[in-house]
């Protein structure tokens, strides 16, 4: 299934915007999990830096390592899933549900949309 214009370039921009919040909740865990200044400075700095590092080797479109799909989409699942245990792990249950959900169905689209390219190469 390829995805129409205006509705890839939407679901594009929100796939952007979801690592952006990941990242961010990420931070926010780390700063929120420890006491005292150094570990949350620690925490908040670390958790969305390994997350990022993950993802530029392994799930941006430029990746240093190609992966199959199922790396990509594992990645994509540990830090997705991460960011949503975060939100949980922070009293936002209700937050979390709603970020996984988007989460889950903006990558479905995005990995239907890029078979669907795929398949139109093939055949031309």
């Amino acid at each position: 299934m390829k995805l129409p214009g205006p509705l890839y370039v939407l679901n594009e921009g929100l796939a952007f915007l979801l690592e952006l919040a990941a990242l961010a909740v990420l931070a926010r865990w780390g700063w929120e999990s420890a006491e005292t200044f150094a570990p949350r400075l620690l925490l908040a700095v670390a958790a969305p830096t390994a997350a990022a590092v993950l993802w530029g080797m392994f799930a941006a479109p430029k990746a240093r390592v190609r992966v199959p799909l199922a790396g990509v989409l594992a990645v994509k699942a540990l830090v997705f899933g991460a960011a949503a245990a975060a939100l949980h792990a922070l009293g936002r249950d209700g937050w979390a549900i709603a970020f996984a959900v988007v989460v889950v169905v903006n990558t479905a689209l995005a990995t239907a949309d890029r078979r669907g390219r795929v398949a139109a190469r093939a055949a031309l």
